[in-house]
């Protein structure tokens, strides 16, 4: 992932060792930052979009961010945000087709079964209303509290432990995942 590079009007604002600061904070958590944009988004290539636009975003308010031990949160918030309008700007990018993408069953003989496993869920996953997908997101995959997930998300923890619940009750359900049960 390299460090996004910005030649606006507002980059002559930000002081040159805030870049230098914003850079080594890019550097070093990029990659866990990456893991949660690919999370909220079934392409990589959308993901790595994804964070460099919530990286232009954190780059642009670096100054005021009074807490910069809370950056990861900024930018998590800036993912989902920016997801949010993605998800609300787009047209239809689901359609009907003759055959089915994935596998019709696990191979239960396979020497990688934990990686079918692994590809099963993600799938099941991704198939969760989007809310619902960033809480599970967020609570298991990067392993945040219900009330880090709350506060991320700017919601109750109530409405995180409820969506949750409802979605873990899909995810039982999910046929693609009954060899597990």
């Amino acid at each position: 992932m390299t460090t996004p590079v910005c030649t606006t009007a507002s980059s002559a604002a930000v002081p040159p060792t805030s870049y230098t600061s914003f850079s080594s904070y890019v550097r070093a958590r990029g990659p866990v930052l990456l893991r949660t944009a690919r999370s909220l988004t079934a392409n990589p290539n959308d993901a790595e979009d994804l964070l460099q636009t919530a990286l232009a975003k954190t780059y642009v308010a670096w100054e005021r961010i009074e807490d910069h031990r809370a950056l990861d949160g900024y930018v998590r918030r800036a993912l989902l945000n920016t997801r949010t309008s993605q998800w609300r700007k787009r047209k239809v990018d689901e359609f009907s087709c003759e055959e089915l993408p994935e596998p019709t069953g696990l191979p239960l003989a396979d020497p990688a079964e934990q990686q079918v496993l692994h590809d099963a869920m993600w799938r099941a996953v991704m198939r969760l209303p989007d809310r619902q997908r960033a809480m599970v997101v967020l609570r298991y995959y990067e392993d945040l509290s219900e009330a880090q997930t709350a506060e991320v998300l700017g919601v109750s923890v109530g409405t995180v432990k409820s969506a949750v619940s409802r979605a873990l009750g899909k995810l039982r359900e999910d046929p693609e995942l009954a060899p597990v049960r």
